[in-house]
Order: C-alpha cells, then sequence, then structure tokens
C-alpha cells in the first residue's frame, strides 16, 4: 500500500449532530486515535439523515481517501440510513445475516425487552461485508472493501459503543493490514498572557518548520503550540521534537506554563505544594469560581486553605476588614478594594498569599469610566500586596469575563511564585 493511499477520512451521519444538539465526540476521538496510528487523516465530513446528501458526500470521500470511516445511522429506527445508503452507492445486496439476529435477540432478551420488526434491520449487512461487532450495542458496524484500494468501517454514534469496537476490532484489523505505520506524536505547549498573533510572530520560524511541524491555536485567553511529527518510534519522536520545544519554552519566558494536560491549577498547585507555601482568595465577581479550580486538584488541601466570597460589601467589611470609606469613595470594584481584600483573606485564613478577585462581570452594572468586563486582581505575599488591572470587554459575556479572571489570577500567583523563588 502506497503512502499517497494510506489517507482516512471520517464521516459522521446524523442530522442532530448539524443542528448543534450533540457534540461531535467521536471525531475527535477518532482523529486522536488515527494520529496514534500513523495514518494520514485530512478530511471529517458531517452529513444529515439524507440518503442524496449522503451518497454525495460518500462519492466525494471516495475520491481522495481510501479509508472511510462513518460514525452514526445503525440503529433500527427509519432515518438510519448509513448501512442502506452505502450498499446501493455501491450495488450491492443487503444480506441478513443469522449470527448478527441471534446476537441482537440475545441482547434485547437480557434487558427484558422483545425483538420488534424495526430490530431486524441492523441485522442487514452488504454482501461480502465482515461484520464489526458490538460487545454492549445492538448495531454491529461493517470491515468491508467495495472496491480494490477501499476499506469501509461504520460504527453506531454511541460513544461508548464506539470506542469499545473501534479498540477491540477495528485497531487490530488496521494494523494486521499494514495501515499502522509508526504514528504521529504530538506535544502541545499552553501559554498564558500572550496574544496568538504575537506570539506566531515570535516562534514564526518554528511554525514554517516542515518536521516537526508547530501549529498554534487559542482560546479563551490561552494560546497553544502543537508540536507534531510521525516517527517509527516514540523515542525517535522525541529527540525530534525536543529541541523545537526548548527553542519555544525560550521564546515563550514566562507566558509558558506547561505542556499537554498542564494546567494553570495543578501548576500553581505544584509549585505551592514543593514550596510548602499556602493561598487563599477572596472572590466577588468570579462567586466561587477561582476556589473551584483550585480544588479539582487531587491533594489540594496540602496548599489550599479556603476562600471567603463576599458578593455583598458588608461581607468584605465584616470578614475581609475592607474599609467601609474606600468602599465608599473608590467603589468595590477598585485597586484599593482589591488589595484589601487579599490582605484580609491572608491574614484571616493565615495563609502565605491572599489571592483576590473584584469586577463587573455584567451584562449590567456597568459605567462610563467602570465598564463591563473591568476587573482588578490582589494579590498579597508575605510583606506586601499590589493590584492588577484588567478589562476583558463587553463583547465576551459574563461567564467569559468570570473565567478570565478567575483563571489571570492563578497566573498572576504562578509568576509571583517563580519570580520569588528566582530572587529570593
Amino acid at each position: 500500500m502506497s503512502e499517497a493511499a494510506q489517507n482516512a477520512e471520517i464521516i459522521s451521519v446524523g442530522t442532530e449532530l448539524l443542528l448543534g444538539e450533540i457534540l461531535n465526540s467521536n471525531a475527535q476521538f477518532l482523529a486522536q486515535e488515527l494520529a496514534g496510528l500513523g495514518i494520514s487523516h485530512y478530511y471529517q465530513t458531517v452529513v444529515g439523515d439524507n440518503v442524496r446528501r449522503l451518497q454525495k458526500a460518500i462519492a466525494i470521500a471516495c475520491e481522495r481517501s481510501s479509508l472511510l470511516i462513518f460514525t452514526g445511522g445503525l440503529g433500527p429506527t427509519p432515518d438510519d440510513l448509513t448501512t442502506a445508503t452505502l450498499a446501493d452507492f455501491f450495488n450491492t445486496p443487503l444480506i441478513e445475516r443469522p449470527e448478527v439476529l441471534q446476537d441482537i435477540a440475545e441482547k434485547l432478551t437480557r434487558r427484558g425487552r422483545s425483538m420488534a420488526l424495526s430490530n431486524r434491520k441492523q441485522a442487514l449487512l452488504p454482501e461480502g461485508a465482515a461484520i464489526l461487532p458490538n460487545p454492549t450495542g445492538t448495531a454491529p458496524g461493517v470491515i468491508w472493501q467495495p472496491q480494490a484500494g477501499l476499506t469501509i468501517l461504520t460504527f453506531p454514534g454511541v460513544p461508548s459503543e464506539m470506542k469499545a469496537m473501534w479498540q477491540q476490532t477495528a485497531v487490530p484489523y488496521l494494523r494486521s493490514q499494514g495501515w499502522s505505520q509508526g504514528a504521529i506524536y504530538s506535544r502541545t505547549l499552553r501559554f498564558w498572557g500572550i496574544g496568538e498573533s504575537t506570539l506566531a510572530e515570535k516562534a514564526s520560524a518554528q511554525i514554517q518548520l516542515k518536521n516537526p511541524t508547530v501549529a498554534p491555536y487559542a482560546g479563551k485567553g490561552e494560546v497553544r503550540l502543537r508540536i507534531s511529527t510521525k516517527a517509527a518510534t516514540e523515542s525517535e519522536a522525541l529527540r525530534l521534537i525536543a529541541p523545537v520545544e526548548q527553542q519555544l519554552r525560550d521564546i515563550g519566558g514566562l507566558d509558558c506554563f506547561g505542556a499537554d494536560d498542564d494546567t494553570l491549577a495543578a501548576v500553581v498547585g505544584d509549585r505551592l505544594k514543593t514550596s510548602q507555601q499556602t493561598v487563599s482568595v477572596a472572590e466577588s465577581c468570579t462567586g466561587g469560581g477561582l476556589g473551584s479550580l483550585l480544588t479539582a486538584i487531587p491533594g489540594s488541601s496540602a496548599y489550599f486553605w479556603g476562600g471567603i466570597i463576599s458578593y455583598d460589601n458588608r461581607v468584605k467589611i465584616n470578614l475581609l476588614g475592607v474599609d467601609a470609606d474606600v468602599l465608599v469613595q473608590q467603589g468595590a470594584v477598585s485597586a484599593e478594594v482589591a488589595c484589601q481584600m487579599a490582605v484580609g483573606v491572608r491574614d484571616r485564613l493565615g495563609t502565605t498569599w491572599g489571592l483576590s478577585v473584584t469586577g463587573i462581570a455584567g451584562p449590567d452594572g456597568g459605567t462610563e469610566t467602570k465598564p463591563v468586563g473591568l476587573v482588578y486582581i490582589g494579590l498579597a505575599s508575605p510583606d506586601s500586596v499590589e493590584s492588577f488591572q484588567y478589562q476583558f470587554g463587553t463583547f465576551r459575556g459574563r461567564e467569559t469575563v468570570r473565567e478570565l479572571s478567575a483563571y489571570t489570577a492563578l497566573d498572576l500567583l504562578r509568576r509571583k511564585l517563580i519570580l520569588s523563588i528566582a530572587t529570593p
């Protein structure tokens, strides 16, 4: 099999996917699996439950890919069209498979159900196709080569069923047929506090590389650089990735907070734990979101001692010791209040660090001088306190402002922890 022929395409079938009612997690899973097998994957298609449009998608896919992977449309209802449409497209009759019919009947019996006429539909498979067993559900898939140079795999849309079928049958089959040629290995560096375009400019030389490749991605406040290479072994891939990773870390400096599955909360937690320091939080607009991020990390009780959600000014005054006159003169959303909140929670909970957030998340409450999206973050160290002002924008929406506030607070603490260790 030539390298050019080893191209896979994922075709997800279901009107509910097009309407956005269901997240297409199957395509994400299969894309990652194909990369792990070293199978080139250039296209993904989503098509509704419509025979004509599905046939058109099949025709296009056959021209550009030699491995077609279908998910969805294998159920017993009239809108489950995948198997019949494939058979019709390749002018192949459907044959009722008695072993599949028996498997369906046994599974339904174990569930206390009788077989409906519609369930027999799932036992109709294209003539000459091999069964791709479904260990948990009633809908089997097929492994089929309807013409030279083309392989088709079909899976139900239920993610748990699809994943089990993929691991138990599809992966061994693809390996046995020579599809797996090494693997595509990736390393993703994660950045906070720098824009995608700025980072891309700084890393322009690396982004232009052919092997490994470097690609930027941006999310809510975070930028990622994915380094990928295809290699026969993991050790060979790491050898190719390592120097590029180091270059990008050098370019990113403090903006690079981790790699792969690292999170800001986990990185901060590791640094606090290593240095035997603790943190507490005082939150207003984030409403507990900052504390939630910290406590989502197993073992966080070693360094996170607690927090105070001071949504009302009376809580700021009575529990955090914020000066009532400052609240009147400067307002709750101000640098002075952020500092007093951070010091208050640090001192009352007896932690090394105090972290505070106060802001206007919206959609209402903004003024000309203090618009929606204005946030102050206070950070109290053992012997000092400072505040940081951010404008996260009126266009982002309430939840995004809250999320950016919490993650930015964590990033500020991360940077201070690094600098405090570097310059004791």
